[in-house]
């Protein structure tokens, strides 16, 4: 990987950081536009991280004008506004097959809960089982389905760097239960999940048809943590049809970790998991 962080977690610190600084200032955004010459949309943009490209230059205007001295303080946001405009290493070829941004708040993040109804979770799919998804999703050129099945790949080597996230999964038996690729296939899935939660940053936890209605029978969503306070909690939601979703609102945090711990609570402990896996493996041995 090209970076151990995420410009785009770095673009997101440095709007939060900017939009904070201009509060402690007093300032609105229209007065703190009108001090820096720009047009008031201007710095609403780079307050809601709608820009791509941050400029030293302009950051340290706004610092400038929100009197800003810290000398500390200003190399940090010059910092994060140089991080912020380099290529993540899923920029170029493989940009168009990973879909939308989920990577980019991911390479970042320290702790990954992630709840799923009707599929292996990706950064724990194998590539046969991943290619038999894509295959199902009438994807049917083969180079694509390849060029998709190592995009997906690449992803997971978050899981194999020498700080990975912590990555906390509940899978409903919906999607164990399904023979994604037919059976051998689901059985080197299954096989890799129990390979995966020996690992001591990785717990896997199956949400059994026993349990009923529960906690999130909407569907599924994934909660990124950051290692910083200055990077709030992020809720993930894949969409059919409007693209990714993300929340980023305290209320709505607060919401989907409730909704997410009383999903845990519904599945099976982590060592019945453990073995409710090892069952299903040797059934379809």
């Amino acid at each position: 990987m090209t970076h151990v962080y995420s410009p785009t977690v770095r673009r997101r610190r440095l709007s939060a950081a900017l939009r904070r600084a201009r509060d402690d200032a007093g300032l609105t955004a229209e007065a703190a536009a009108k001090l820096l010459g720009w047009p008031a949309s201007k710095v609403t943009r780079i307050e809601r991280n709608e820009w791509r490209r941050p400029t030293v230059s302009d950051v340290t205007d706004m610092l400038d004008v929100y009197g800003v001295t810290d000398a500390a303080v200003r190399k940090a946001m010059s910092t994060l506004a140089r991080q912020a405009r380099e290529r993540g290493w899923w920029e170029g070829e493989l940009r168009a097959e990973l879909g939308g941004s989920l990577v980019e708040f991911e390479t970042e993040a320290s702790r990954i809960r992630t709840f799923e109804a009707l599929l292996i979770p990706g950064l724990l799919q194998t590539a046969d089982y991943a290619r038999a998804v894509f295959r199902g999703g009438m994807v049917i050129d083969e180079d694509t389905i390849e060029r998709r099945v190592h995009a997906r790949l690449a992803r997971q080597q978050v899981l194999g760097r020498d700080q990975p996230p912590g990555l906390w999964a509940i899978i409903d038996e919906a999607a164990l239960s399904k023979h994604v690729g037919g059976p051998a296939v689901m059985r080197q899935q299954i096989l890799h999940l129990i390979t995966m939660a020996a690992r001591p940053t990785i717990g896997i936890q199956v949400l059994p048809n026993a349990a009923g209605a529960h906690a999130s029978m909407t569907g599924s969503f994934t909660i990124l943590s950051y290692p910083t306070p200055d990077d709030s909690d992020l809720v993930y939601i894949e969409t059919g049809t409007r693209g990714d979703l993300y929340l980023e609102g305290l209320d709505e945090i607060e919401r989907y970790t409730l909704k997410y711990d009383h999903v845990r609570g519904s599945a099976l402990s982590a060592e019945a998991s453990a073995a409710y896996l090892a069952d299903l493996a040797q059934q379809l041995k």
